[in-house]
């Protein structure tokens, strides 16, 4: 029995996953989300992993493995490091065995993921350094229309004009969003017109690295946005793919969750190097 734990520190939040693995055997424990605002990302994550341990009354000792990802690096306690790639992959494949791609959509880029049914990545490609393709993009503009994060979705399914925003530069695209509030468009459209913009710019990096068929498993913070996946799928069947777009209510911790099972996996590979040096 092998106990570990994934850590994921992204840009706006940090998630945890809790994972014990007996044989071919994997139960999820626990997990956890935090929103990082204007707190210490890292002892905001010290805080989290105790109070995940608490909840499930082990000590630090018990983890067999504490595996990071994203911007964890750095802490002193964990015993690996996982790319961040490697780990969306392998949780998307988690969250959904059928996976051949993932949409990893954070707050700062989204990245198109090609992968093997084992969660292998084969290829990816990223959005250029422009924020218009982020979680924070799409926040700020949702912070300047008065709508709240949960609201974005639902809201974008209702537009029936949706109005065309610029997909070159996050400034331009602001500035466009603004000129829209003036003429009196609706939020609904506005947002719509966004998530196309959005959606159309992941469907060519999914293109791009060659994703032709199959399930595309949304990661990250947007993974849940209900009107990003409708975009996303309409983008897809515009670019002649045939591809399903999909989330999973538990998108968010794919980092954390690949890296639990990746540190199940190295730490079981290093214990049956040990006894075979030992025998």
């Amino acid at each position: 029995m092998v106990t570990t734990a994934g850590i994921d520190i992204g840009a706006s939040a940090v998630k945890l996953a809790l994972f014990r693995t007996t044989g071919d055997k994997t139960e999820w424990l626990d997990k956890s989300c935090y929103r990082i605002r204007t707190q210490d990302p890292f002892a905001l994550t010290e805080q989290a992993y105790d109070e995940v341990l608490k909840r499930n009354h082990l000590e630090r000792k018990a983890i067999d493995y504490c595996a990071t990802t994203g911007e964890g690096e750095s802490i002193a306690y964990s015993t690996g490091h996982f790319y961040s790639m490697t780990t969306h992959a392998r949780g998307a494949v988690y969250l959904n065995d059928q996976t051949l791609s993932v949409m990893d959509i954070g707050a700062l880029h989204g990245r198109a993921i090609k992968i093997d049914p084992r969660g292998k990545v084969l290829g990816y490609k990223m959005t250029s350094q422009c924020a218009s393709g982020s979680g924070q993009f799409l926040e700020n503009i949702a912070r300047y229309l008065g709508v709240a994060q949960d609201e974005i979705g639902e809201l974008s399914l209702k537009s029936d004009d949706p109005e065309a925003v610029s997909s070159i530069c996050a400034v331009l695209a602001e500035t466009d969003v603004i000129n829209m509030v003036s003429r009196g468009i609706s939020a609904s459209n506005i947002l719509k017109g966004i998530h196309i913009s959005m959606a159309d710019r992941m469907a060519k990096l999914l293109k791009s690295i060659k994703v032709k068929e199959g399930i595309v498993m949304t990661t990250g913070g947007l993974a849940t946005d209900v009107g990003l996946i409708a975009a996303l799928n309409e983008a897809v069947t515009a670019q002649k793919m045939d591809v399903k777009v999909l989330s999973h209510p538990d998108s968010i911790y794919a980092g954390a969750i690949g890296a639990a099972l990746w540190g199940a996996y190295r730490h079981t590979r290093l214990e049956e190097l040990a006894a075979n040096r030992a025998a």
